[in-house]
């Protein structure tokens, strides 16, 4: 290398001088783990380089054969890192090594448990692999040159980690990137052969291409002039191996390469597919959510592999939305080595291998769910919520979906959801047609909902929805083993055969009765209700709000309006208890004036109970102060 010129200084985007610091003096008790992220980073380099290739072979520079070299001077104390992968240009060593990408660090320092290991264990996940070099040295120096650039357009990245950085221009020969790590004291232990190795084959045994040391010499063999390398790691795609061969240590391990997670998988399934197609599949479910799961603009979807060939890291064509959490690797024989995303949406073979991996992930699941409940259970916390956009997204596997649902029902004690819709049914009334549901904020306020006052007198099950999504997915849903799905705060309720004969005369003699009482409220509130009929649903409460049958419920709504959309205005209508005590006290009021604050009052009661807010809360509590100081005197 010459002489370098263009020395330059930089100060550390606001979030990395914060990693930084985090990385200095908080995380250490798991050192080993930053040789894992450098060289998943040299092997990114490595995969990307020969993708580009594909185009352009003559990025290869006359050197095709890619690997990741390790080597040490523990005279100096020092740790090298070198890969000949697609390397950086100037910018990009700005970008990449002076910022954080996806706003990472807020994110980290939120997710952080005070464990060590295991927050140690998160820097791969959010993108921050490389600062971890700073756990074990004092100095990171970086020498870089794009595959396909001049020698002269070297780049010196230089940093001790504190408040900035220097960067500066030099000539390089060779393409690639090599990491110098100044090591820390109590990190020198890392300048050795037989400690290196063995965390190589801990955590990269997997990677497809050589990572080498310089070959040991034994005894009386003489040492070669020109140092000579091998292999350490056994630089074979895990994929492509029998399933026989590989361990499940191997599988996790691999797992957590691909995923940056630092959790073993729930489960994993490992395929090769013969015949009209030929791919090999080797599918994971994680037990922990990405903190991305829910960002829209977050990259998800399988690694894919043309030949063996690393083709795209996200490639979202081979998997619906709704499975956006499981990882993994396809690797295809068919599909061209040029494809790209846009070329992978129009292509039939891909339809046909999403069909079935697709499947084979639910499939998984299943599996979990049958012989696994309790993982399974932990598999739903995570990742329940998007699940639930399969019946809408996949009508295909809307059965298969619906059998990996779980809910919080009136029987629960608390509000986790462990009941499946199979469990359900086999509960259900002699003679109960439909499956019964109510939607609300939270679990407490689903659970004393007064739309269940009957449900609960009568002793039928009704499941408690409190997701935000669950009124859209049910509509969805629609059906399940021939039951349809009922909101028992929507239209008419009508029991069917779970309700007598009694039961109905019973509650056609409270309108006819109370029809004067009905007709009264109705003027007063017309306004804001549709109509007030007396209820069939009440046993305790004395009014409640419904919907038409047609109509949006009070979650969908506030989803709409969370997403901006315009909401269609639909006026509820009150049932009124005729025989709650407030009610018939109601009947024999005369003053005007006072009938009416009790009917807005009973209007506001019967909308907090759903959940819903007040759009004059002051209002209501001068009414509701009034009545008191009434009753008092």
């Amino acid at each position: 290398m010459t002489a370098e010129t263009a020395n330059e200084k930089h100060g550390f985007q606001t979030e990395a001088k914060q990693l930084l610091q985090l990385m200095i003096h908080s995380l250490y008790s798991n050192k080993e783990i930053f040789l894992r992220e450098l060289i998943s980073n040299a092997s990114d380099a490595a995969d990307k380089l020969r993708f580009e290739a594909l185009s352009n072979d003559s990025l290869y520079e006359n050197d095709p054969n890619l690997r990741i070299r390790i080597s040490f001077d523990a005279d100096a104390g020092t740790l090298t890192i070198d890969d000949n992968g697609i390397g950086m240009t100037r910018d990009e060593a700005m970008a990449n090594l002076g910022t954080i990408a996806r706003s990472g660090t807020s994110e980290f320092i939120k997710n952080l448990s005070g464990d060590q290991q295991k927050d140690s264990q998160l820097i791969g996940q959010f993108g921050v692999g490389f600062y971890s070099a700073f756990i074990v040295a004092d100095k990171v120096d970086v020498f870089t040159r794009k595959a396909g650039a001049a020698a002269a357009d070297g780049v010196h990245w230089s940093s001790t980690g504190e408040a900035d950085f220097d960067i500066a221009t030099l000539e390089k020969a060779e393409r690639g990137t090599r990491i110098v790590l100044t090591l820390k004291e109590e990190g020198k232990e890392f300048a050795d052969n037989f400690r290196l190795r063995s965390i190589i084959k801990k955590y990269s045994d997997h990677i497809a291409i050589p990572v080498e040391m310089e070959k040991l010499h034994y005894g009386e063999e003489e040492k070669p002039e020109t140092p000579e390398y091998e292999a350490v790691n056994d630089a074979t795609a895990l994929w492509a191996r029998s399933r026989q061969e590989v361990s499940d240590e191997e599988y996790q391990t691999f797992y957590k390469h691909i995923s940056n997670d630092f959790q073993d998988p729930a489960s994993w399934s490992h395929n090769r597919v013969e015949g009209k197609l030929e791919y090999t599949s080797l599918l994971f479910v994680p037990k922990k959510a990405p903190f991305d799961l829910y960002h829209r603009e977050a990259s998800r979807g399988l690694k894919l592999y043309v030949q063996r060939t690393f083709i795209m890291d996200d490639a979202e064509q081979f998997l619906p939305l709704y499975l956006r959490f499981i990882k993994g690797v396809v690797d295809s024989n068919d599909l061209s080595l040029n494809v790209s995303r846009e070329i992978l949406q129009q292509d039939p073979a891909v339809d046909s291998m999403k069909n079935a991996l697709t499947k084979r992930s639910l499939d998984m699941l299943s599996k979990l769910a049958n012989k696994q409940p309790e993982v399974y259970q932990e598999i739903w916390n995570e990742f329940g919520s998007v699940l639930k956009e399969g019946p809408a997204e996949d009508a295909n596997n809307k059965e298969k979906i619906a059998k990996l649902l779980r809910f919080a029902t009136t029987q629960s004690e608390t509000s986790v959801q462990d009941q499946s819709l199979e469990n359900y049914v086999s509960r259900m009334k002699a003679g109960q047609k439909d499956i019964y549901f109510v939607c609300a904020e939270n679990f407490n306020t689903a659970k004393h909902s007064p739309h269940l006052e009957v449900f609960r007198r009568k002793g039928i099950e009704v499941l408690l929805l409190t997701d935000r999504v669950d009124e859209w997915f049910i509509a969805h849903l629609n059906e399940f083993d021939g039951k349809s799905f009922k909101d028992v705060a929507k239209g008419s309720l009508d029991l069917g055969e779970l309700e007598d004969e009694s039961d109905k005369k019973a509650a056609e003699e409270a309108s006819e009765t109370n029809k004067a009482l009905l007709e009264r409220v109705q003027a007063i509130l017309a306004d804001e209700v549709e109509a007030v009929r007396a209820t069939t649903r009440l046993v305790e409460s004395p009014a409640c709000l419904v919907v038409a049958e047609d109509e949006m419920g009070l979650q969908m709504r506030k989803l709409m309006e969370a997403a901006g959309q315009e909401v269609p205005s639909a006026k509820p209508t009150l049932e009124l208890n005729v025989d709650h005590a407030l009610v018939a006290k109601m009947d024999t009021e005369t003053d005007e004036d006072r009938f009416a604050e009790l009917s807005h009052l009973l209007l506001g009661q019967a909308k907090l109970a759903a959940g819903d807010q007040l759009e004059d809360p002051a209002t209501f509590v001068a009414r509701l102060n009034k009545l008191l100081l009434e009753l008092s005197n």
